[in-house]
């Protein structure tokens, strides 16, 4: 009776149910995806079922060219070339790294005490995706062609003006459904998190890639799955990075804040355990059990106690992770053990708590965003579509960072000087042209790069080649063998 009084409790209910048929709904629509992803490789790529858990991507995408050879499956195009089939499947993520890249997006706000924050959530990137690339209005006409007035330089501020005030009309809906969308946002993270900060409370002290991070680091034509390796190789260095920063005042806090709250509820469960009557006397369960939650946040806060055995060295550290992630911007290099270094490395390796609490104040932060602060950037927005989009045979509109093109997208401090014409607002940053020529190249060893990209890539091993001559011969040994890395830390 009281259930049915209470008009929250059955709103609750109603989304909870309705958060488990859209689950259901979509796990459905999953599942008839894969069978039919499934019955491709099967039948057109000849995979066997029992190979497609093992093969590797290369060896699926020798065998889509070669497939191409014999049945024409693009028809504008005699060969398709591994590049071509990235452009396909990551067009529009291709983009959004261009723009992250040119710190077009997200926006960076200051705000007093945190200083420079980035926000960048699922809910905020959904928004910007059904702005540029398929929502109603939006950029793309539809999932490989820009529109052709959006790549006229005349209608730039027509163009503006709309999306501008497609944002604000958009911002204003996300303001309506605020809070059914806040509801759902906490339904999620109830039925997603909580099983798993039972079993481990500690988790929420972890650190994970935060999703700005995931297209900061990015590469130009980097598959999800290739992201997600080379990620997980620069997981550990990263977590000792971070860690290797603590503050004392949160170790004492944490050390003692633990010692009291476990001693007393060991005594009570002692007293329990020798006499069960101590369970009648009033409130001890309630005692019992809010001692139980102090214990499990503790957990999470034993990130701020450091090990004990850690020994400091933060630029050796921010080298190890630079090994892996790639990019880190020129002002960290010699400030390793900078708090401002650390607090920017933070932005894109977060806590999971922090990841949980963005993406639960999202449904409030986002409209904000998109009414006030995103408007003032759609000039810019629609003069980066027009710039930096081209039109491959076969592929459709891509952005041009896409073609990995040194020529027009170098950056003469990356071993690319003479060989680019870029201006600078035409250079993406941080080299990123010319690392992701070098991943792409490494990782499709039988692509055939343009002339360009071919004479840079050639440059560049002759430079590897001097720079393995000049080591002194007992450290080349010692580099093959067990004493590696501890003598080369």
């Amino acid at each position: 009776a009281r259930i049915q009084a209470s008009g929250w409790i059955i709103f609750l209910l109603v989304m909870a149910a309705v958060f488990w048929l859209y689950r259901l709904v979509k796990v459905l629509c999953n599942l008839l995806s894969y069978w039919e992803i499934r019955s491709f490789y099967t039948k057109a790529l000849n995979i066997p079922s029992e190979e497609l858990c093992s093969l590797s991507w290369q060896e699926v995408q020798a065998r889509l060219i070669s497939l191409q050879h014999q049945q024409q499956m693009c028809v504008h195009k005699r060969e398709l070339t591994e590049l071509d089939i990235y452009h396909r499947i990551l067009r529009f993520k291709n983009y959004m790294v261009a723009m992250v890249n040119k710190s077009l997006l997200p926006i960076r706000f200051h705000l007093p005490l945190l200083g420079s924050v980035v926000f960048l959530t699922q809910g905020l990137k959904y928004n910007l995706e059904l702005l540029l690339f398929w929502g109603p209005g939006s950029l793309f006409q539809n999932k490989w062609s820009l529109r052709a007035r959006c790549k006229r330089a005349g209608a730039r501020q027509e163009l503006a003006q709309q999306l501008a005030r497609t944002m604000v009309l958009l911002g204003l809906a996300n303001l309506l459904f605020c809070p059914c969308v806040l509801v759902w946002q906490l339904l999620y993270a109830f039925f997603s998190y909580a099983e798993g900060i039972k079993r481990e409370p500690g988790s929420l002290g972890t650190r994970r890639w935060s999703l700005y991070g995931r297209h900061y680091l990015r590469h130009f034509n980097e598959l999800d799955h290739e992201l997600q390796a080379r990620l997980s190789r620069g997981y550990k260095p990263a977590t000792q990075y971070m860690n290797s920063f603590t503050s004392p005042l949160l170790t004492v806090l944490a050390k003692n804040v633990g010692f009291f709250a476990g001693s007393i509820l060991a005594v009570l469960i002692a007293l329990t355990v020798y006499d069960e009557d101590v369970l009648t006397v009033q409130h001890i369960l309630t005692a019992i059990t809010l001692l139980g939650l102090v214990g499990h946040l503790l957990c999470a806060c034993r990130s701020f106690i450091p090990d004990e055995h850690m020994v400091w060295c933060p630029e050796q550290l921010l080298q190890r992770v630079l090994a892996h992630v790639h990019y880190m911007p020129d002002h960290w290099q010699g400030n390793a053990s900078r708090s401002e270094t650390r607090a920017e490395m933070a932005q894109l390796f977060q806590y999971k708590a922090v990841f949980i609490l963005e993406e639960l104040l999202s449904p409030i932060i986002t409209p904000l965003i998109l009414i006030f602060a995103l408007p003032a950037r759609a000039l810019d927005i629609i003069d980066f579509f027009r710039n930096f989009t081209v039109e491959v045979v076969g592929v459709g509109d891509i952005c041009s960072f896409a073609q990995l093109d040194i020529r027009n997208h170098g950056n003469p401090q990356w071993l690319s000087a003479g060989q680019t014409e870029a201006s600078v607002y035409q250079q993406a940053e941080n080299g990123k042209t010319e690392l992701s020529l070098m991943h792409f190249a490494i990782t499709n060893p039988h692509w055939h790069p343009p002339p360009p990209s071919e004479l840079f890539l050639s440059h560049l091993k002759e430079k590897v080649q001097q720079d393995a001559a000049t080591v002194p011969p007992t450290q080349r040994i010692l580099a093959e063998g067990p004493l590696a890395t501890s003598l080369l830390s």
